[in-house]
């Protein structure tokens, strides 16, 4: 639940605000604030995440690498591969899967110790998508088939 709080911007932060809210239209200036003020917090619980827009929307991020998602996604499947893999050991084979580094994959297992529920989603949302489209090109290499006469 949201509490009512007054806040002054700077004129030049209110003007850049007012313009990010007219190129998103649905937003307004009280959800883009909040949305940026949860960002800007979790970036600073969690260095070396930032947020990046896209076609789902604005999502966690390590940094000059991946989304944590995919990162999580991988130790998804490394775990299946390898259940018997944990600590140290199953760090190291995710650092070798991904190409990141040790602190990139400490910095994305942090953020989804806390945010496990919003990082989840967005894999299954991957997941999902990507079933869909695979049902898609199948349809339309069956449209494309040679039909009998």
């Amino acid at each position: 639940m949201s509490s009512p709080r007054s806040v002054r911007f700077d004129e030049a932060v209110l003007a850049r605000l007012d313009r990010y809210v007219r190129e998103h239209p649905g937003s307004s200036s009280s959800s883009v604030a909040n949305m940026f003020v949860d960002e800007s917090l979790r970036t600073y619980e969690n260095p070396g995440v930032i947020f990046r827009s896209g076609p789902a929307g604005r999502r966690a991020a390590l940094n000059g690498g991946p989304d944590v998602w995919e990162v999580i996604g991988a130790l998804h499947a490394v775990r299946a591969e390898a259940p018997e893999l944990e600590g140290e050991e199953l760090a190291a084979e995710l650092t070798e899967v991904t190409g990141l580094g040790r602190e990139q994959i400490a910095t994305a297992l942090r953020y989804y110790a806390t945010y496990s529920t919003e990082i989840d989603q967005l894999i299954r949302a991957n997941h999902e998508a990507a079933e869909r489209e695979e049902r898609l090109r199948q349809a339309e290499q069956s449209l494309l088939k040679r039909r009998g006469a």
